[in-house]
């Protein structure tokens, strides 16, 4: 395996606890990164993978999701603090949206038809998935969906939003309907649900666990021949006792150009880079010396964006002053993202 941390760059180390989730925007080389400090950071980066903060939000408490609208405005983000919060990147400004009842794990910009403008989901502990229109009163949901369970991760493409709960439950929503489920599952994976992925063309979705495992899967039933199928990853070599580590997959995330390719990263450290289509490896990289808690690739598969920080998977005890935090680009290359011929 290739060394990446030799090669790949540092940003500025701005946060003072675990980044959460990074995000790109579609429209320029502008990276958000959200923290457990409870700070939003947008960075300026260069095409030499050097960066400049640009803005910045700041939340009541620990920050776990963000992302960006299509127009690249503005920065969405959601945490402890139960509230959305929107970050208008050119002027600074912030504004907070109405309330959860608890903690907001995942936050999305959807693109609902005929909405005529942008609008705002936001998964949450307290079992729910909310609607906000940010042209209509923002302390109020256009829409709510009750969940079988707690929103442990979200993600939405091409008209599709994936919804990952406790106890392995997967909801898909079609968009054009946000106000039901198109169908509800039971992930492919026997462990807990950690990342969920909507395929490029909203097709599908990728689900990654604890128990160091991927999923794929068709959105409908009648296409799940030579689509659906799961695989062992993240793992490390048997010991002398025949004992294999098993490591959480942190994040999913796939390719904007080469739709067949995705990322995996994890706990291990880790970051391989695959093949859906083929069911294949294209390329794996070593450790990077500390856990890989979020991934995210900018607007033409250049770059991939990835943090490195505490994730809890060792408890309590695992954790130290001395364990790294920082922000890191890769530069994507041919061999990384290039899907196999057949």
């Amino acid at each position: 395996m290739q060394s990446a941390a030799a090669q790949d760059v540092t940003l500025p180390a701005d946060a003072e606890d675990t980044i959460s989730s990074v995000s790109w925007s579609h429209t320029a080389n502008h990276l958000a990164a959200a923290s457990w400090d409870g700070k939003v950071r947008v960075y300026d980066v260069a095409s030499n993978g050097t960066a400049r903060p640009a803005t910045m939000l700041t939340a009541d408490g620990p920050l776990m999701s963000c992302d960006w609208a299509k127009d690249g405005t503005m920065v969405l983000a959601g945490g402890a603090d139960r509230k959305p919060h929107l970050l208008q990147c050119a002027t600074g400004q912030s504004l907070k949206l109405g309330a959860h009842d608890a903690p907001i794990r995942s936050v999305r910009f959807v693109e609902v038809p005929g909405s005529n403008g942008p609008i705002v989901a936001s998964g949450s502990w307290d079992k729910t998935v909310k609607f906000w229109d940010l042209r209509a009163d923002a302390s109020s949901p256009i829409a709510s969906l009750s969940c079988a369970d707690r929103v442990y991760a979200m993600d939405a493409k091409a008209g599709l939003l994936v919804i990952g709960t406790a106890e392995r439950h997967i909801h898909l929503v079609d968009l054009r309907n946000p106000t039901a489920f198109a169908r509800s599952a039971e992930s492919p994976l026997k462990c807990q649900t950690r990342a969920v992925a909507a395929f490029p063309d909203g097709k599908g979705w990728a689900t990654t666990s604890i128990e160091g495992r991927c999923g794929i899967n068709a959105a409908e039933e009648k296409d799940t021949t030579g689509i659906n199928f799961t695989f062992r990853c993240h793992r490390g070599l048997p010991d002398a006792n025949k004992v294999t580590k098993v490591y959480a997959v942190n994040d999913v995330q796939f390719h904007p150009v080469h739709h067949t390719t995705f990322v995996t990263a994890g706990s291990d450290g880790t970051f391989h880079f695959w093949d859906r289509a083929a069911h294949s490896r294209l390329k794996a990289y070593p450790s990077v010396g500390g856990s890989i808690t979020t991934t995210a690739f900018n607007r033409d598969g250049t770059m991939l964006a990835y943090a490195v920080g505490y994730d809890w998977s060792q408890g309590h005890g695992g954790n130290s002053p001395e364990y790294p935090n920082k922000l890191m680009l890769h530069a994507v290359t041919g061999e990384d993202a290039t899907p196999k011929k057949k």
